[in-house]
């Protein structure tokens, strides 16, 4: 059965890797509830969509589309044994530690109910960035993530309530396309091949969908 190991909000820490500012990528367990509410478009103050939790850099993350990051605990142990150093819930800077749930298997769109109240949608991949490179302190750190090609999901809030360590997962609704977070990512990164099939995802960030129609090849016959 999926459930949530650990909800993690952000302790606000200087950001090395921006030379000056703060960043809240480092998330740790919260001890209880914690309220989930839309925290409106990228950019504007809310960011996070978790009461409790801090986005500095709001004109590159968090908004509706990104609003929780989750990632597998399985991946964690899987990123442990490479690493050979023990990784905390919460290290990669999600606010999300399931198990159970292949979180880079699930479909864009795809939505999971989450304890008695909030349901929660897949939007689109984690993309690594500098700050989170700084934060792992490790070589090559973004091709390495890159590469190994498991990026966790940012999620939409679609309807508010309370989440807390324990709570069940359940996948409540499956759209009927076969584009997954793993493949998004993919398409974004390393495999512009696949661009075509993001623009098929009616739950597809607007903002992606332009960018995969930039670089995208055309259709044949288009």
């Amino acid at each position: 059965m999926a459930h949530l190991i650990s909800v993690n909000l952000a302790v606000p820490r200087p950001n090395p890797a921006k030379g000056v500012g703060i960043t809240g990528i480092d998330k740790r367990p919260a001890t209880g509830p914690v309220e989930v509410r839309a925290p409106g478009p990228k950019g504007t103050g809310l960011g996070s969509g978790l009461v409790g939790d801090r986005i500095f850099d709001t004109a590159h993350h968090g908004g509706d589309d990104q609003a929780v990051y989750a990632y597998a605990r399985e991946d964690l142990d899987a990123w442990e044994a490479e690493l050979g150093r023990t990784l905390p819930d919460g290290v990669f800077g999600e606010n999300l530690t399931t198990t159970g749930l292949d979180v880079t298997g699930a479909l864009i769109g795809e939505r999971w109910r989450i304890g008695d109240q909030v349901v929660l949608e897949v939007a689109v991949p984690r993309i690594p960035c500098g700050t989170f490179a700084q934060w792992m302190a490790e070589q090559r750190w973004v091709k390495r993530f890159t590469v190994r090609a498991i990026p966790g999901a940012y999620l939409r809030v679609v309807t508010a309530g309370q989440i807390r360590a324990g709570d069940r997962i359940v996948v409540v609704d499956r759209p009927g396309h076969n584009v997954t977070v793993g493949v998004t990512f993919r398409a974004l990164t390393r495999e512009p091949e696949l661009l075509p099939r993001l623009r098929e995802v009616d739950a597809m960030p607007a903002d992606v969908k332009a960018l995969a129609a930039r670089r995208a090849a055309p259709y044949p016959g288009e």
